[in-house]
C-alpha cells in the first residue's frame, strides 16, 4: 500500500550523540548561532533558530568521551541547515572561517548552493540556501534535473558581498 506523508510533515530536529557537551554547545551556539533553549546539567541540551524551542537536541547519555564512528559504517550522513537567503548563507560561512573550522567542500545543486563541514565530534554539516522554486532546473519532461557543481568557498564569499554591495543604496 502507497502511503504519503500529509503536506505540512517536515523533519522537526535532529538530536545528536556528542562526547563533550559543552563543546558541542560551543559549535552549533557559538559558530552556528541557534540558541541555547535548555540544558540538563552536564548531559543533554537543546538548541533552537526563530524561537523554536529546538532544532538540535544534543547528548552525553551513550557517548561521553567517544571518538566518531570509524569511516564506512552506516549513521549519519549530515545534517542540513536551511538559511533564508545568501546574505545569511554567506554570514554563517565566515563565522564558520573565523572559527578556524575547515569545510570538506561547497556546491552548486541547481536547487541550492551548500557548503559542507564537520562538528566537534565528526558528524555531517550541510549549511544551504534554497533557489525560488520557479529556478529550479527541470528537463523537456519536467523533472527536476540537480546538479553537483563544485565551487570556491572564498570566491563565493566575496561574490556575494560583491553583489551585495551593489544593491545597497
Amino acid at each position: 500500500m502507497s502511503y504519503k506523508a500529509p503536506s505540512g510533515t517536515h523533519v522537526g530536529h535532529v538530536h545528536l550523540r556528542v562526547a563533550d557537551l559543552d563543546r558541542a554547545i560551543a559549535f552549533y551556539e557559538g559558530v552556528l548561532g541557534f540558541t541555547l533553549n535548555l540544558k540538563y546539567g552536564d548531559s543533554a541540551a537543546f538548541l533552537g533558530a526563530d524561537g523554536y524551542h529546538h532544532h538540535i537536541g544534543l547528548n552525553v547519555w551513550d557517548s561521553k568521551g567517544a571518538g566518531p564512528p570509524p569511516p564506512g559504517h552506516t549513521g549519519l550522513y549530515h545534517t542540513a541547515f536551511l538559511y533564508p537567503d545568501r546574505a545569511a548563507l554567506v554570514e554563517v560561512i565566515e563565522r564558520v572561517m573565523e572559527a578556524g573550522i575547515p569545510f570538506d567542500g561547497a556546491a552548486h545543486h541547481g536547487v541550492s548552493t551548500a557548503v559542507y563541514l564537520r562538528d566537534p565530534d565528526g558528524n555531517g554539516v550541510e549549511l544551504y540556501y534554497d533557489f525560488p522554486q520557479s529556478e529550479w532546473p527541470k528537463d523537456a519532461a519536467g523533472n527536476l534535473t540537480m546538479v553537483n557543481d563544485r565551487f570556491s568557498i572564498p570566491d563565493y564569499v566575496a561574490e556575494t558581498k560583491t553583489l551585495l554591495a551593489s544593491k545597497t543604496p
